[in-house]
C-alpha cells in the first residue's frame, strides 16, 4: 500500500521531468523540419489544440468547465502573446545557437520581475535588484552587446527576435495571473486554437508541399510532442507539485537545450558566451529563490 501510494505521489513530478526534458529538445528538433516560423508555429497550434481538447474532454474537465466572459477575453488576449511568441522565438532558432537564443530567451523572469514592481507596486528588494543584474550582464554577453557597436548590429542575427519572443513570454505571464476560474486545458486549448485562426494569413502553405518524409516526421514530432503531449503532461502534474519543486524543475527546458545545441548541433560557445550563460542562469536562479520564498510565506 506505502509503495503504492509513493509511486502515485511522485507520478506529478516524472510527467514534469519527462514535460521539461522534451521540450528542451524543441529547437534540435525545429531545426529538421525544412518549415520557417510562421508555418511551424501553425502546425504547433493545430496540434496543440487538437491534443488538449482531446486531454479536455478525457479528463472530465470538459464537464465540468466554469466559463467567464471576462476571462475568455483575457485568456484570447493571452493567446495572441503566446502565439507570436513562439513565432519569434522559432526565428531566433533560425537566425542563431539554440544555446544563444534561450539564453536571451530566459530573460523574461527579470521582465516579469520589473513589469511587477511597476504594475503591481511590488517591492524590489536587493535579491531582486542582484538577480535583474546578474541577468542583464550575462544576456549581454551571450548576445555579444558591445557599447562601441551600432544598436542595429547589436540587434541582429536573431538577437532582436530573441528579445521579442522574451518580451511576449513575459506579458503571457503577466496576463496569465488574472485567470483563476478556467481550467488550464481550456486556456490553453483556446489560445492555440487562436493561433490556428489568425495565423493562415502569414502562413505560406506551399511551403509544406516541398517537404521530404523526414521533414514531416520532424515537424510532426513538434507539434504532437513537443506541443500537444508536453502540454497534457505539464497540465497534469503542475498542479500536484509544490513551488519549490516547480522552480527547480524550470531549469531542465533550458539546461537540456543547450546540452542538445552542444551535443547534437556541436555548438561551443566563446568564453564570454559562456560566462553570460552562467551569469544569466544565476540570476534565474537568484529570482526563483525569491519567488520560492514569498509563497512559502504566503502559504504559511
Amino acid at each position: 500500500m506505502m509503495n503504492t501510494m509513493n509511486a502515485t505521489g511522485r507520478r506529478p513530478l516524472y510527467g514534469m521531468l519527462l514535460a521539461m526534458t522534451i521540450f528542451g529538445t524543441v529547437g534540435y528538433a525545429a531545426s529538421f523540419t525544412g518549415l520557417s516560423s510562421y508555418e511551424l508555429v501553425f502546425v504547433r497550434c493545430l496540434c496543440g489544440t487538437l491534443f488538449l481538447a482531446a486531454g479536455w474532454i478525457l479528463s472530465g474537465q470538459a464537464a465540468r468547465e466554469r466559463w467567464n466572459r471576462k476571462e475568455v477575453l483575457l485568456v484570447l488576449t493571452s493567446g495572441l502573446f503566446l502565439v507570436f511568441n513562439w513565432v519569434f522565438l522559432f526565428r531566433a532558432f533560425e537566425l542563431m545557437p539554440v544555446t544563444v537564443a534561450i539564453s536571451i530567451y530566459y530573460f523574461a523572469p527579470v521582465i516579469v520581475l520589473l513589469a511587477g514592481s511597476l504594475l503591481f507596486r511590488e517591492r524590489l528588494t536587493w535579491l531582486a535588484v542582484a538577480s535583474i543584474a546578474l541577468c542583464v550582464t550575462g544576456t549581454a554577453l551571450v548576445s555579444g552587446f558591445r557599447f562601441d557597436m551600432p544598436l542595429s548590429d547589436s540587434l541582429g542575427g536573431g538577437v532582436l527576435w530573441a528579445f521579442l519572443a522574451a518580451l511576449f513570454y513575459a506579458a503571457l505571464t503577466l496576463l496569465g495571473k488574472g485567470v483563476r476560474s478556467m481550467s488550464p486545458y481550456a486556456v490553453s486549448m483556446l489560445q492555440t486554437a487562436l493561433g490556428v485562426v489568425i495565423l493562415p494569413p502569414f502562413v505560406h502553405f506551399g511551403a509544406y508541399e516541398g517537404l521530404t518524409p523526414g521533414n514531416w516526421s520532424a515537424s510532426a514530432i513538434v507539434g504532437i510532442v513537443h506541443t500537444g503531449l508536453v502540454y497534457f503532461l505539464f497540465f497534469g502534474s503542475v498542479r500536484h507539485l509544490s513551488a519549490r519543486a516547480i522552480s527547480a524543475l524550470v531549469f531542465l527546458d533550458p539546461g537540456v537545450a543547450i546540452l542538445a545545441d552542444m551535443t547534437l548541433s556541436g555548438f561551443r560557445p566563446t568564453w564570454p558566451q559562456a560566462v553570460g550563460i552562467a551569469l544569466t542562469f544565476g540570476g534565474m536562479a537568484v529570482t526563483l529563490i525569491r519567488r520560492v520564498g514569498r509563497s512559502s510565506q504566503d502559504d504559511a
